[in-house]
Parts: structure tokens; C-alpha cells; sequence
């Protein structure tokens, strides 16, 4: 029974990291904006899949002001070699907006949560 019981928790963990909660998803609009361009197919959380976590993302760069910019403009035009020999391809599908929202939103993973 205790088998079954781990089982059915961590197919729950599963499940909920590859189609998140819905509940959680509205109160968080940049994970829903992310998801919804398909940026978690290349992108994990914190750790690196295909290209870098945003955790990782946010680390390098923290304390640069003009990073939102950066990003939002890499977002949208792709880049090469910034993070190895891993290709960002162009996104044309987000819009300008939505790549200044998805930069602020990658920028603000990895900060400590406000209570």
C-alpha cells in the first residue's frame, strides 16, 4: 500500500510540473506567457534543458540595469554563443510587449519570495 501511495504522489509531481496548476497559473502571467509560447520546452525553471534556467538567467544578469531591455530584444531576435554553442532561435510570435514582460518576469526568478 505504501508503494502505491509514492507512486500516486510522485505521478502527481509529475503530472503537475508538465501542466502546472491551473489556479496558480492565472495568479503568475509571465509562467502562463511562457508556457504559452513554448518557452519551457528549451527553458527549465532553474536548471539548465536545452538553453539555460531561468534561475541561472537572472543570476548572470542581476545588478545590470539595462538587462530587461537586453533580454526582451534577444527574446525576439534570438542569439547565438551567449550561453555556450546553444542556439536561441528568433521568437517572431511574441510580440514586443510580451518580450518585455517574459524579460521582467525571467529576471525576477531565482529572487526570494515576497511574503
Amino acid at each position: 500500500m505504501a508503494a502505491a501511495a509514492l507512486l500516486a504522489l510522485a505521478l502527481a509531481g509529475l503530472l503537475w510540473r508538465a501542466f502546472g496548476d491551473a489556479a496558480g497559473e492565472s495568479a503568475d502571467p509571465g509562467l502562463a506567457l511562457a508556457r504559452g509560447h513554448g518557452c519551457l520546452s528549451c527553458h527549465g525553471l532553474v536548471h539548465k534543458q536545452v538553453g539555460p534556467g531561468y534561475a541561472q538567467v537572472a543570476a548572470r544578469y542581476r545588478g545590470d540595469p539595462e538587462a530587461a531591455e537586453r533580454l526582451a530584444g534577444i527574446i525576439r531576435a534570438g542569439s547565438v554563443g551567449r550561453w555556450g554553442r546553444v542556439i536561441m532561435p528568433r521568437q517572431p510570435g511574441v510580440t514586443e510587449a510580451e518580450a518585455h514582460q517574459l524579460a521582467a518576469w525571467v529576471l525576477a526568478q531565482g529572487q526570494p519570495a515576497k511574503p
